[in-house]
């Protein structure tokens, strides 16, 4: 079982990321997609030249390397994570 590579999957994630509190910014640069702590706040950049399925792969392997608190999420995010960690992502 794999992602679907669609922009309703990539929205998907950034909801879910910014249900626990992560601001996802797309950032133009020739680095890797990655998060930090700035200031207390939760940022993860996006290169905003990778592809769909490389923004999909990116924020999906940082939120299942992430612990989200799940209390923070409705059911169909809850859903959603629970199924993204069943999920092998490349």
């Amino acid at each position: 079982m794999s992602l679907p590579l669609t922009n309703h999957t990539l929205e998907k994630l950034e909801a879910l990321l910014f249900a626990v509190g992560f601001k996802v910014r797309y950032e133009k640069g020739t680095f890797k997609t990655g998060s930090c702590l700035l200031e207390h706040n939760k940022i993860i950049v996006v290169n905003k030249f990778s592809n769909l399925e490389g923004k999909i792969n990116a924020l999906g392997m940082l939120v299942k390397q992430t612990n989200l608190d799940e209390n923070l999420l409705d059911e169909k995010q809850r859903q959603f994570y629970h199924s993204l960690q069943q999920i092998q992502l490349f």
